[in-house]
């Protein structure tokens, strides 16, 4: 008889987005079940229901209270988890459809944002011990005072990889409507492969680098308690990309995977005085506005003054821009200057650490390519440029095709980054 293992499956909106597709889920969870296994499932609502409940909720009131926003949105999940326990009871399986607050996925009070503190997992190790599955709303807990909280967009994947870790599962199955994790988008580079295993540290970089295909908290998560996770489809058995700790023959890849972000923006503060403090006077402001800010250059001091630049998603510009105008008449800096319509490209992997020349080439590609680099960012096993927005899809292309293409030219140095 095959091993009995401990199995979390979390299905994305798509995998449960019609009443067919949720059968079709059933009879998936049941071909574990028969095996042995003991499956808890995490669902995140029905496609496109996230989205219907907000656009409600903004019909009623343009600005909807935090609290009674996440008390509606987090319905969308009830409604997929009943279903599913419904379609598995249908064909044979005891299920059991079980909300945040009915397992107590504890959480902090933001509301809309919220961090998951602790789970209690015994209602569902009672469904297992009843040989049950245990359906588990995704994306959704409850604070101290027992409100419903939401962890933002993409917390489905965080609930799942959280009670994997919780449960000491042996597996966090991510089922979604890709494959698996590829070099890169195969929409801008048909020649993107599916990579079979991939370390949490380079998941982690793609995630934060705008790859969609895992929330980066629960990449956080699953490295953090070591959780094994497979990402693959719903609509097919085949093998997905395991995301797993760091092993010796990862670091022999140069370059793991390119991504990209589009909808970025670039501010330049003119003229700032170059005295300490002054980068604390612009931030914290923007911070406290609930503004992110990725990559960071500031130019070598000239008589007192240098200029700071700094990039910010595209739909933050306009706030980005009145703050700035306010903190430049307060400093005594020349002024503001803004340029929108650019796109972050970066090239990820765990060799970087033991090999020269990555950056050298990078440039070298975008320069044959004819695309200016505008800003450059570096990390132990990544290198990000800013560029146009409408070279993005160029730049992709040439950098896969130069690192992960059949033609990519070794880099012999063995030793820096």
């Amino acid at each position: 008889m095959a091993e009995r293992l401990r199995i979390v499956q979390k299905y994305g909106g798509t995998s449960v987005g019609s009443p067919d597709r949720i059968r079709a889920v059933a009879a998936r969870i049941k071909r574990s079940y028969d095996q042995g296994h003991q499956i808890a499932v995490v669902s995140s609502a029905m496609s496109g229901e996230t989205n219907r409940l907000i656009a409600l909720a903004k019909d009623i009131s343009p600005n909807p209270l935090p609290r009674e926003l996440d008390s509606l949105v987090s319905t969308g999940e009830q409604v997929a988890c009943a279903l599913v326990a419904m379609a598995l009871a249908d064909i044979g399986v005891p299920a059991v459809s079980l909300l945040g607050h009915q397992i107590r996925i504890q959480t902090d009070s933001s509301f809309g944002r919220a961090r998951i503190r602790s789970i209690d997992v015994s209602r569902i190790e009672q469904a297992f011990a009843e040989r049950q599955v245990a359906i588990v709303a995704g994306f959704q807990g409850v604070d101290e005072n027992l409100n419903i909280t939401t962890l933002g967009r993409g917390g489905s994947d965080t609930s799942g990889v959280a009670l994997a870790a919780a449960l000491k599962a042996d597996v966090c199955e991510i089922l979604t409507d890709v494959t698996g994790v590829y070099t890169t988008d195969p929409r801008v580079c048909p020649d993107a492969r599916k990579l079979d295993r991939i370390s949490y540290d380079e998941m982690l970089e793609l995630a934060s680098l705008g790859a969609k295909v895992l929330q980066i908290r629960s990449v956080e998560i699953a490295k953090r308690y070591q959780v094994p996770v497979h990402v693959r489809s719903s609509f097919d058995d085949s093998e997905g990309t395991w995301v797993v700790p760091e092993e010796k023959k990862m670091e022999e890849i140069l370059v793991s995977g390119v991504a990209f972000e589009r909808d970025q923006a670039k501010v330049t503060l003119e003229g700032v005085p170059d005295s300490p403090g002054l980068a604390a006077s612009i931030f914290v402001p923007l911070s406290e506005a609930g503004i992110v800010i990725d990559m960071i250059v500031q130019n070598v001091g000239v008589e007192g003054r240098t200029d700071l630049t700094f990039t910010v998603p595209q739909g933050d510009l306009a706030a980005t821009k009145t703050i700035c105008e306010r903190i430049v008449s307060g400093i005594g800096a020349r002024g503001v200057k803004a340029s929108p319509n650019v796109a972050k490209v970066s090239v990820v992997g765990l060799g970087m650490r033991n090999h020269a020349g990555v950056a050298a080439r990078m440039f070298e590609v975008l320069a044959q390519e004819g695309i200016n680099i505008k800003m450059i960012s570096t990390s132990e096993i990544k290198i990000s440029v800013i560029v146009d927005a409408d070279k993005v899809d160029q730049a992709v292309r040439a950098l896969h095709s130069a690192f992960l293409g059949p033609n990519a030219r070794s880099l012999e140095s063995p030793q820096g980054a």
